[in-house]
Order: structure tokens, then sequence, then C-alpha cells
């Protein structure tokens, strides 16, 4: 294309914007543009053949079509508006033929919309009359309806609250029953109803408050069930405790009588046996047939009046007690109450009356409550499970027993008739018969009878005194000293020292007054000289045991004293509280040692009126029993890792304990007598603050080392204990040397020690 066929550049710039509104409002395709054109042959200039690989005129732009007008013949425009205005009027007309085409159509659907609109007025009036009587007759429908909804909703409820009454009327009646059984004091079923109610019926209706009440009820009917039952056992207690006399008359009357029964029957059997070996031995044979025809009639009499324990007592409220008790978990508390309750009463019935030694009545009273007590004791044992044990009722025998040895020995040494004493003796061994029937031992009662025969004696010579020399008279007083000595005042000063609830001072005041009694046994000798006129010297004069009597008793206290001293030792020790793993010490002793020490110097001030000896030797006791303690604590097993903070803090406390010794806390002691007694533990402590190993297996088993009282055996167990500690606390030893060089430093010390030990062993 020439650069002369080309419109001038303002011209097309002026119709560009027309043409372009033109096809805009017009809405023509682009292939009526390109007919329009075509006829004016304007089309080649822009399309060629030779670009018909590129395109084609559907794919000319609007722009390749518009540039052709400007492009060729100088009237191109006016020709190619006119084509385009008559190719317009076509398109009119073709559409104006297609509208008249369907114009009729148009016409018909408007008139069947206008008919419709008629139809659809009426059928909207009766639409609204259909549902108005709709609405109408549905009314009476609805009210039916809710009629029945009630009725449905009255009908669910009812059904529900009958479930529900069928759940809650088995609780109310066991409620009920509960309430019934309070009320006749049937406890134990009442327990069991209450078991029931918690565990089966309660769970059905917890929801309901009324069953909250319950609930919450419960727990104050078992109180006043225990309450109610309790006052029981206290009136059973109570009636026991009076028919005691009764229960044991009965029983002692009964081993009377199955005693007389053996007798004869021992008596028959020897009869029986030798009536071969006599000439005329059917006379004996009938009589003592008719003896013991006679025995078996009194014993048939005397059992048609004696009552058995159940006749006299009545057991079921300790019965009934315990077993509710039992249901109640608390069985415990009934059996410390009963046996607490029973012991008070032991101590009651043991305690006899001042006058009991003028009458055999006073003994046999007192005998007979004793006897009906364990008679009780003895049933409440094989009736009962757990409520008391033989274990139990030996103890309590036993405790019985010393007091019984005790009262007699007292009250029989008042006794100067001899028939008084015989008949004291028969019951003593009735006594024993008895209890012994009831499977209780009563060997030491046999071995007191031996006593009473010896007091017989003696009140036989009071009695004859009058028929025997003065020497006689001398003898027996001095006898009966020495039995009054022996007998009753040493049996009382050891029961009193070896009372548990006894205190240091009052044995410090129990060795002054025997070392006062034992002086004073020489104005004894001569009183009794005085009376007898009976020189000491004289050969066959028996000597007094008083000197031995009070010795032994006051040998007695300073032991006892050296063993409570040292249990309260072990008290203050057991509050120690060291931390093993400490890395520095506090800096000051422990408080638990400092109150020891408080406690060893205030008690020590008061071993001053002591004797010399006893007072050093329980200090001394003293101090050995620390030590040992502390050393035991070091090595205890349990104790696996010791810190060397924690070996400085220890040292702190026997330096402390050191102190101590040294302050002569009792007098008497020479130089450092009394520090030797922590020898032990200084030795150790400073062979291992100072690390002095070297020196310690060098001189090992010299006389002169330094360590001589430190046990390779005991230094090799508190170095393990040191040597975790290391390697816990240093996790990184093994990265610096100085460490490391500890560290085999203390495996080679623990070689060495390892073959001392196993050296000791082998020459062991």
């Amino acid at each position: 294309m020439t650069s002369g066929s080309c419109s001038p550049l303002s011209h097309r710039a002026s119709l560009f914007p027309h043409l372009h509104k033109f096809l805009i409002c017009c809405r023509l395709p682009l292939e009526c543009v390109c007919v329009v054109w075509h006829d004016f042959h304007v089309l080649p200039t822009c399309w060629s053949p030779e670009e018909g690989a590129a395109g084609s005129p559907q794919q000319l732009g609007d722009e390749c079509t518009l540039r052709s007008v400007y492009d060729d013949q100088p009237n191109a425009h006016k020709k190619f508006m006119e084509k385009l205005d008559a190719c317009i009027r076509n398109h009119d007309k073709e559409i104006e033929k297609m509208c008249n085409f369907h114009h009729q159509g148009f016409v018909d659907a408007i008139t069947e919309l206008l008919k419709v609109r008629t139809d659809a007025e009426k059928l909207k009036v009766q639409v609204t009359d259909t549902n108005r009587k709709f609405q109408d007759a549905g009314k009476e429908v609805i009210v039916q309806t809710e009629d029945i909804i009630r009725c449905r909703i009255q009908q669910r409820n009812i059904t529900t609250v009958v479930e529900k009454l069928q759940l809650c009327l088995p609780v109310l009646e066991m409620y009920s029953k509960l309430k019934e059984q309070m009320s006749a004091k049937r406890y134990y079923s009442a327990l069991k109803t209450m078991e029931q109610l918690e565990n089966v019926y309660f769970p059905r209706v917890s929801q309901y408050r009324f069953c909250q009440l319950m609930i919450e009820n419960l727990p104050k009917l078992r109180e006043d069930i225990k309450e109610i039952s309790m006052s029981d056992l206290k009136d059973f207690l109570e009636s026991i405790r009076k028919h005691s006399d009764k229960i044991g008359e009965t029983a002692m009357k009964q081993a009377q009588q199955q005693k007389t029964f053996s007798v004869a029957l021992q008596k028959q059997n020897r009869v029986q046996f030798g009536k071969n070996m006599h000439f005329n031995g059917r006379i004996p044979e009938e009589r003592n047939e008719v003896e013991l025809k006679r025995a078996f009639e009194e014993e048939d009499e005397n059992e048609e009046e004696v009552l058995t324990v159940q006749d006299l007592v009545d057991f079921s409220p300790v019965y009934r007690c315990l077993h509710i008790y039992s249901v109640l978990g608390d069985e415990e508390t009934f059996e410390n109450y009963y046996r607490k309750q029973r012991k008070k009463q032991a101590r009651l019935v043991l305690q006899p009356q001042s006058n009991m030694h003028e009458t055999v009545d006073g003994y046999r009273r007192y005998f007979t409550q004793i006897v009906g007590f364990f008679v009780v004791e003895d049933h409440i044992l094989h009736v009962t499970q757990g409520l008391v044990t033989r274990a139990y009722t030996d103890e309590l025998w036993n405790m019985a027993l010393s007091k019984i040895i005790a009262v007699l020995r007292a009250h029989s040494s008042y006794c100067t008739d001899p028939d008084l004493v015989l008949e004291l003796k028969n019951l003593i061994v009735l006594f024993a018969d008895t209890l012994q029937g009831y499977g209780f031992p009563v060997n030491r009662l046999f071995d007191l009878l031996f006593e009473i025969r010896d007091q017989y004696n003696e009140t036989l010579l009071k009695k004859w005194a009058g028929v025997f020399s003065s020497t006689e008279i001398d003898d027996m007083l001095r006898k009966s000293t020495n039995l009054l000595l022996t007998r009753t005042l040493s049996s009382c000063l050891l029961n009193l020292i070896r009372k548990p609830h006894i205190g240091l001072t009052e044995l410090v005041q129990i060795i002054i007054n025997t070392t006062h009694l034992e002086q004073a046994c020489r104005y004894l000798e001569d009183f009794i000289t005085n009376i007898t006129n009976i020189s000491q010297e004289t050969v066959h004069t028996t000597r007094l045991y008083g000197l031995s009597t009070f010795k032994d008793a006051r040998h007695a206290a300073e032991g006892e004293i050296y063993t409570k001293l040292n249990q309260k030792i072990d008290e203050f020790v057991q509050l120690a509280d060291y931390d093993w793993t400490m890395s520095e010490p506090d800096g000051r002793a422990s408080g638990y040692l400092m109150d020891l020490i408080n406690f060893l110097r205030s008690i020590f001030q008061v071993f001053t009126h002591l004797p010399g000896k006893v007072a050093q030797t329980a200090c001394m006791s003293a101090c050995q029993h620390l030590s040992t303690s502390l050393m035991q604590m070091l090595l205890d097993s349990e104790l696996k890792q010791i810190s060397m903070g924690a070996v400085q803090q220890f040292n702190l406390d026997v330096i402390q304990c050191e102190l101590f010794a040294s302050s002569e806390p009792v007098p008497g002691f020479q130089g450092d007598t009394l520090q030797l007694a922590f020898i032990d533990l200084r030795q150790l402590l400073d062979l291992f603050m100072v690390w002095d190993w070297s020196t310690y297996l060098a001189d090992y088993g010299q006389p002169a080392s330094k360590y001589l009282r430190v046990n390779p055996n005991t230094a090799l167990t508190l170095l393990e204990k040191m040597k975790d500690t290391s390697k816990k606390n240093n996790i990184f030893a093994q990265f610096r040397k100085n460490d490391r060089d500890k560290q085999k430093l203390i495996e080679t010390v623990v070689k060495q020690l390892r073959s001392l030990v196993n050296g000791m062993s082998q020459h062991t």
C-alpha cells in the first residue's frame, strides 16, 4: 500500500469516532461491514492471499477494516455509508416481517392470559372460602386433639408415678421396717437393714429428697445404736462385777465336788485292785461301795443346787454389742474398751480389804471374786472370736497372779493363828485347782504353798514359844526377820524398780534409801540381840540377810538407771536429721545433740547424791553408748552416700561431745578418762578430714600409730560411701586433673583397705 492511496491523517481521525459509535449503536456484525466494503473493493488492500496463512476476513480486526475505508477511493466513505444504510434498511424489513409473522400469536397469548386472570380470581375466592371452612371444621379437631394430648400426658405421668412409686415403696417399707426394729431394740437386724438400704435400695431412688434425708439420718441411727449397745455393755460389766463372787463360789464348789469324786473313785479302784489279796475282803468292799454311792448321791444333790455361769449372768448384751460393732466396722474400739474396763475391774478385784487376814471368810471372798472374774473371761474367750485372746488372758492372769502372791505374802505375815494359816492353805489349794481346771497355770501358787508351810511353822513356834529356850526364840525372830526382808520387802522393791514408768530421779532416791537401810542393818541386829540377850557371835546364831537384800535392790536400781539413761539417749539420737549430701557444714552443732548434752548435764547433777562409783559408771556408760550410737549412724547400711560437708558437720557434734566429757560432768574421773569414750570417733574423723591415708596405711598395726583405734573395715565402709558421693557430685571430674587424681587416690586407698580387711579375716 502506497502513501498516495492513503487518506489524510486528519480525515481518518475525524471519521473514526463517528463510525465506531455507529457500529456500536447499530450492533452490526463485522461481517456486514465487510460485505459493504467488499463492494468497493477495499478488502484486498487490507487482506491479500499472501496473508491468508496468517488469518481470514473473520479474523481481521476492526482496525484493518476501517483502515481500508480511508486507504481506497476518495469517495469510498460516502459510498460505504450508503451501502451501510441500505443494509440497515434491509434488516429493518426483515425485522418487520418477523414481527408481522408473530404478532397474531402475541395477541392470542394476551387474550388467553386475560381469560386466565378471570379464572384465577374465581379460584382464589374458592380457595379462600375452602380455607375458611377448613379452619372452622378444624377447630373442634384441635380442641379434641388438645384433650387427647392432655389425656396422654396425664396417662404418661400416671405411668411414671406408678413406676417411681414401685421404686420408692420398697425403700419406704424397708425404712419403716428399720424404725420398727429400732423400736423393738433389734439393733443387729436394724444394722443389716441399713446395709440393704445403702447397697440395694437407696441407689435406685438417690435423686429424691426424701432419700437424701434418709441417707443423712442413717449415721445418726448408727451412733444411737452404738451408744445404746455400749450402755448395755456397761450394764453387763456392772452385772458381772456384782456376780463375780457368786460365780467364783459356784466354780470352786464344782471343783471341790470334782475333787471329792476323784478321790472316791481312786479309793474304789484301790479297793477293787486289792480285794483278791484280802482274805476277808467282803465287808470292806461293801463298805467302800456304800461310801462311793453316798459320794455320788451327795454330788447329785449338790449338782441340783449349783448353778452355771450362764445361769448367773446373761451374756447376750456382750454378744449383741460385739456383733453390732463388728457390723459397724469398729470392732477394735469395742475390744479395746472391753479389755480396758475389765482390766480396771481386775485391779479392783485384786485389791484386798485391809482386814482380810483376820478371818478365813475374808480370804474366801477374795478368792471367789478372782475366780469369778477369770471364769467369765474364760467363757468370753471360748464363745466369742477375737474379743479376748489367749495371749490377753495369759497376760492378765500373770499380772493378777503376781498381785495375788504379793497380797497373800503380805497378809499371811500378819496371821498369828496356825489354824487360820492351815485354812488359808486349803483355800489356796482349792483356788489353784479351780483355775487350773480352766487352763490357767498355777505353779507359782503351789510354790507359794511352801512359804505358807513355813508361815504355818512360824505361827506354831510363836504359839508354843513359852516351851522353847531363848536361843530358839532368837533363831525364830531372825528367821522371821529374814523372811520379811527377803520375801516381802525385797519383792516390793524389785517390783517398784522394774515398773516401766519410774523415772531416773525416783531410781536415784531408791539407791539413796537402800544405802541408808543397808547401813541401818547393824542397828536391827543390835535390837534383836537386846530382845533375846543372845550375842551375835554365838555359833548357831542365824545371820540377817538385810545387807544382801538391800545390796541386791541397789544393784538392780543401778542397772535400771544405766538402761533408762541409754534409752533416753536413743530417743534424742532418733531426732537426728543430717543432710548427708551437704556441701558445707552449718558452722554449729546440731540441735538434737545440744539438747541431749543439756539433758545429761541436768541429770548428772542429780547423780551427785549417789555414791561416786555409781555416778561415774553411769556417766561413762552414757558417753560410751552415745559414741556407739553416733558410730552406728555413720556406718548404717541404709546410708549410701556421705559428703565431706556432712563429715565436717558430724565432726562439730563430736567436738561438743568431747567438750562435754572434758567438763567433768561427774567428779572423780582422772585426766581424759571420760574423753576416751569418743576416741574411736575422733581418730576416724581426723583421718578423713586430714585425708592422712599415707600415715594410716604406713603405721597400721603399730602400737604407736596415730590412728590405732580406726578399724580398716570401718574406714573402708565410710570411704566407699564418700566415693559414691564424689562420683555423683563431680560429673565432669574426668575432665579436671585434680579430680581425676583424687578419684585415683580413693580407688587406691580402697584397694589397700580391702587387702587389710581380707588379711584380717584370713588371720581370724
